[in-house]
């Protein structure tokens, strides 16, 4: 996946160009999604609209367009696209536009951007791949990711409550998860809300069953049954670790 719109107007700082350059740079990138891009002032004005921006006068826009050595008339009528030479300059200039985005793109499907936006990068990075593989059928890879998050929230609130040693053994490492969400779930000093506890070992299983159940798949009724419960359990302990405040 090539790097989204939000990201490129970023980069290229496109909010402060004029508005020639505005239109130069998205055809540029729409060109890179699209072989032989080619686009109409009508289009244009809808980019415009939905970046939250002034609506360029038609006219002058084609008047403008028309000038411009950056772009040639296009093979539809009233159509245009952008001149070979300035598309592979553009290219030079912009070559981040090539590579592969590590972005994860997702919606709030299962956990709210509002619950997990400042709080940790690597919380953050697992939350929008649970959501993402969510949105795009991963089911097995979602449980999985899921069960991961409870398990780091869950050490988070032990160490957050100085009693990390009761999830530790002899050796000093962290026991399996389990294990602590048996003391999770027994523990007055963590002083988990009833709902959470009763769900705890749900959530375990369904990534456990994802993750070693060598004929076992996830659908999408296994999650989607779950995540009010996982939602709210995974803000409660956010709250417990002292992550959220």
């Amino acid at each position: 996946m090539g790097i989204s719109l939000n990201s490129f107007i970023e980069k290229t700082d496109l909010l402060t160009q004029t508005e020639i350059d505005k239109v130069r740079l998205l055809a540029f990138y729409h060109h890179s999604h699209q072989e032989n891009f080619e686009f109409s002032v009508d289009l244009v004005c809808d980019w415009f609209e939905k970046l939250g921006l002034h609506k360029p006068n038609k006219s002058r826009l084609k008047q403008n367009l028309g000038k411009s050595r950056s772009f040639v008339k296009g093979r539809e009528q009233e159509s245009f696209r952008l001149h070979a030479n300035k598309l592979k300059s553009l290219r030079r200039e912009h070559s981040f536009i090539e590579e592969k985005s590590e972005e994860i793109e997702a919606t709030d499907t299962i956990l709210p951007a509002s619950l997990y936006e400042k709080t940790r990068g690597y919380i953050e990075s697992l939350s929008r791949q649970i959501n993402a593989s969510y949105e795009n059928n991963i089911f097995d890879g979602c449980a999985v990711l899921m069960r991961r998050l409870l398990e780091i929230c869950l050490i988070h609130s032990y160490e957050h409550q100085g009693i990390d040693t009761e999830i530790r053994d002899s050796n000093g490492n962290y026991k399996m998860l389990s294990d602590i969400v048996s003391n999770a779930i027994n523990n007055p000093k963590l002083s988990l809300s009833r709902n959470t506890k009763s769900c705890l070992e749900d959530f375990r299983a369904i990534g456990n069953f994802s993750a070693h159940k060598i004929y076992y798949n996830a659908r999408r009724s296994d999650i989607q049954k779950v995540i009010l419960e996982y939602r709210a359990a995974i803000e409660e302990l956010l709250y417990k670790n002292g992550i959220k405040k």
